[in-house]
């Protein structure tokens, strides 16, 4: 498969030592990010309607250019000062954007304002943030990137509201658009030890303080010996699904990206460990002028760690959204 050139950007290469797909994975956890280092930041908090809120930081840039603000959305078992939203928010602040970087319900500095957690299918949290963003954050308008669970969700919420959605533009990266497909990817031989560290952090997740969780409740997860089995006894019905196969049939991104209406980059390593490439093949991105699909032969899961200072995916997401803002 020929790989895509982005206005001018070379073809994704891995650079040594960060050769094939899971080292490539890997990287963001082993590799301690400086990328804002020097930046300070303002803590924004979204009530969510039901008593939760979500917290967020803001990062300015020094720049005059008037670009919109990006909303980075995280992972499975992320938060904002995941590898990759600040090595992403490094890179888009040095562009000229301001930066939000948002915790999930129940993750990272969210966890202490909510009683319940994020799943694959809470888009309606997002709708909650984007529509009630700051009006001095929004004059410039906003887009939004989303990363692997962040990017399913971020797809999800674009589909549904078609052009009521409060973004102008968007990105993702990774996006598991079958999740029943990636959960069985997961349960395989050559993941285990990537389920065994998910699994890990959901669970400290589940039951970190200030989760409201019954004594059965707690016993089930931490009882769970699998992702999808964690999923079918407490993400799929403390969300009202009736078990996981329903949770992810309900929630997973394909089914919606016939909704999105507006200009989204959806880019996916092919050699992804985690996540099957047979949705994206299958899908006919040429019927649906608003995506615009990088598919790489390699990259990994949200890796794209080629020969240049900033990931290959930050470098295809700014040059995307500031062209959308050129006058």
């Amino acid at each position: 498969m020929a790989e895509i050139v982005l206005d001018g950007l070379p073809p994704f290469r891995p650079r040594l030592p960060w050769w094939g797909p899971d080292l490539q994975t890997i990287r963001s956890v082993i590799v301690k990010s400086s990328a804002l280092d020097g930046h300070t930041g303002e803590r924004l908090f979204f009530p969510l309607g039901d008593g939760d809120r979500l917290a967020a930081m803001l990062n300015r840039t020094t720049s005059a250019k008037k670009l919109p603000l990006i909303v980075l959305v995280h992972g499975l078992t992320g938060l904002e000062d995941s590898f990759y939203m600040c090595e992403s928010a490094g890179h888009y602040l040095s562009r000229g954007f301001d930066v939000l970087r948002l915790n999930l319900r129940g993750a990272g500095r969210s966890r202490p304002y909510c009683r319940t957690q994020y799943h694959a299918g809470s888009s309606d949290d997002l709708a909650r943030v984007f529509a009630s963003l700051p009006p001095d954050l929004t004059a410039n308008g906003v887009v939004a990137v989303g990363y692997s669970l962040g990017a399913n969700l971020l797809l999800k919420y674009l589909g549904e509201q078609g052009d009521a959605a409060k973004v102008d533009a968007a990105a993702v990266v990774s996006a598991p658009l079958d999740l029943a497909a990636t959960s069985r990817r997961l349960n395989t031989w050559r993941n285990v030890a990537y389920q065994r560290y998910l699994l890990r952090y959901m669970k400290a997740e589940a039951v970190a303080p200030g989760a409201e969780l019954s004594a059965a409740e707690r016993r089930a997860v931490l009882a769970a010996r699998s992702v999808w089995e964690f999923d079918h006894v407490y993400s799929a019905p403390r969300a009202g699904f009736d078990g996981a196969a329903d949770y992810y049939a309900r929630s997973s991104s394909g089914q919606f990206l016939a909704g999105v209406t507006v200009p989204t980059l959806v880019i996916h390593a092919l050699d992804d460990p985690w996540i099957p490439a047979a949705p994206y093949r299958a899908f006919d991105w040429q019927r649906h002028r608003n995506l615009h699909d990088v598919l790489t032969l390699r990259g990994g899961h949200v890796g794209f760690h080629g020969g240049e200072v900033a990931a290959w995916h930050d470098l295809a997401i700014a040059r995307f959204f500031e062209s959308l803002s050129r006058p």
